[in-house]
């Protein structure tokens, strides 16, 4: 059974057709990136998953359960989490009391502490732990919400542009914590732009063009499409 599954999905927004006709699956325990070149309807096709738009016809069913209609809260107590493509860390906040912010809600409170470590750990932050979450680099503050994501033991995590403004040794570390994520069994769909990610940690690739599905398959398969090159990869084949 699909973990998320998307039905003849229509967005429109006055008479501009945003997302057309979607036709998307998500099995349990795959990292999937959806790319596209700008306006192909990602951004919106990505709320309308979070309920944060309404479409206008077709169906969201997670799990096998219709969300369509349910608000974004609700989709998180079902399993879904969220990382936006601007981190919404508390900046005055220490990268650790960030992560407890996220967590007491989510852990016992004889485990928080050890939570937080383990967390910590994990984001490659342990040496950050004490400092201001502001004074963090571009890169720990994507870490950092990527923990507050995953405090809520989500079972699909959905990732706005995870690497937006990266250096190339941050983007691989973020795609080695997808990655120990998905071994931990978490589900990813990312919207991404950076190829090397993509091919880093993509089990399927899904190209949006004019907010229909355009191509979809492994990363090699994406590369090789020369219709998927003409609309969005140019001539460099990653």
């Amino acid at each position: 059974m699909s973990l998320l599954q998307t039905e003849n999905l229509n967005k429109h927004f006055g008479g501009l057709h945003v997302t057309a006709d979607v036709n998307f699956t998500l099995t349990p325990g795959e990292v999937h990136c959806l790319i596209g070149p700008n306006g192909a309807g990602k951004s919106t096709f990505f709320r309308l998953l979070l309920g944060e738009h309404k479409p206008s016809s077709g169906r969201i069913l997670f799990d096998g359960e219709d969300i369509t209609h349910l608000k974004p809260f609700q989709r998180i107590r079902k399993g879904m989490s969220v990382k936006f493509q601007v981190p919404g860390i508390f900046k005055a906040l220490t990268a650790a009391h960030n992560l407890e912010i996220a967590l007491q809600d989510h852990t016992a409170p004889g485990a928080l502490q050890e939570e937080i470590d383990r967390l910590l750990a994990f984001l490659r932050l342990e040496d950050s732990r004490g400092m201001e979450a502001g004074n963090l680099s571009h890169g720990q503050k994507q870490w950092l919400e990527i923990g507050m994501a995953i405090a809520l033991k989500p079972r699909l995590l959905l990732l706005d542009e995870p690497t937006a403004g990266m250096s190339p040794d941050e983007t691989f570390a973020t795609g080695e914590i997808v990655r120990a994520l998905q071994a931990d069994g978490v589900t990813v769909l990312a919207v991404e732009h950076d190829m090397a990610f993509v091919r880093q940690v993509a089990d399927q690739v899904t190209v949006l063009h004019f907010g229909r599905i355009f191509a979809q398959g492994s990363i090699d398969a994406i590369v090789a499409d020369e219709r998927v090159a003409a609309i969005y990869l140019g001539e460099v084949h990653a």
